[in-house]
C-alpha cells in the first residue's frame, strides 16, 4: 500500500433485501453509497450563454452611444455652419484679405489733385456810370424838388438798381434828398424813374447823385 491512501475501513454487514410478498422480486432498502475509492467526479462545465448576452447588450449600448455622439456632432456643426453663414449675410462688405500686400505690391500712389484754372474774372463798370439825370426841377406851386434818372443796366447779367439822390442849393449845401428803385433789368434794358425830394427848397437847387447800388439776382 501507498503511503499517500489511507488504509481501508473495516467492511460493514450489508441489510438483506426483503422479499416482495407478490412477486418475490428483491427491492435495496436506500440508494447505492459511492465507493470511498472512486474518482472525484469532474465539475461541470460553466454555461457561457450569460457571458454571450452581456457582450451583445454592452456592444449594443456602445453602437448607440458612438451613433448618438456621431449625429450629435453633425447637428453641432450644421448650426455653426448655419450660424456663420447669417453672420456673413449680415456683415458689411469688406475686402477679402486682411493682411497687408507686400511692399512693392499692389501699391497705388495719389494723383496730385488738378486745380481747375480761376476763370478769368471780367469787372463790371460802376454802378454809377448807369444812372444819368434827365431832368431837375422845382415844383412852382409847393416848391418841392424832383430828379428823373434813366437807369441803363450796364453789366452782363439781370440787375435791380437803388438810386440815393441829393438836392443842393446855389452854395453846394444839401437842403434834401430823395431815393429811386428800379425794377430787374436785363442787360442793356433801361428804365425811367424819379426821385422825389420833400420839404420846400428855394429856387436855383440842383441834383445830384450821392450813390448807386446794384443787386444781382
Amino acid at each position: 500500500m501507498s503511503d499517500n491512501f489511507p488504509p481501508p475501513p473495516p467492511e460493514q454487514p450489508q441489510p438483506e433485501p426483503s422479499a416482495s410478498p407478490e412477486a418475490g422480486q428483491q427491492h435495496p432498502v436506500g440508494p447505492p453509497q459511492p465507493s470511498p475509492w472512486a474518482a472525484p467526479a469532474a465539475p461541470p462545465r460553466k454555461q457561457r450563454t450569460g457571458l454571450i448576452v452581456t457582450l451583445a447588450v454592452g456592444g449594443g449600448l456602445v453602437v448607440a452611444g458612438a451613433v448618438v455622439a456621431l449625429v450629435y456632432s453633425v447637428m453641432n456643426s450644421l448650426s455653426d455652419e448655419l450660424a456663420l453663414r447669417a453672420e456673413r449675410s449680415d456683415a458689411p462688405f469688406s475686402t477679402p484679405y486682411d493682411e497687408e500686400p507686400e511692399e512693392g505690391y499692389g501699391e497705388e500712389y495719389d494723383a496730385e489733385p488738378v486745380e481747375p484754372e480761376p476763370e478769368a474774372i471780367v469787372p463790371e463798370p460802376s454802378a454809377e456810370k448807369d444812372v444819368t439825370i434827365t431832368k431837375c426841377t422845382r415844383d412852382s406851386t409847393i416848391g418841392w424838388p424832383h430828379a428823373e434818372l434813366k437807369v441803363v443796366n450796364g453789366s452782363g447779367s439781370t440787375k435791380s438798381y437803388v438810386v440815393f439822390v441829393k438836392f443842393v442849393d446855389g452854395k453846394g449845401a444839401e437842403v434834401t434828398d430823395g431815393i429811386a428803385t428800379t425794377e430787374e433789368l436785363a442787360p442793356g434794358e433801361s428804365a425811367t424813374v424819379k426821385a422825389q425830394g420833400l420839404g420846400e427848397v428855394p429856387a436855383g437847387t440842383k441834383c445830384r447823385i450821392d450813390q448807386v447800388e446794384r443787386y444781382p439776382l
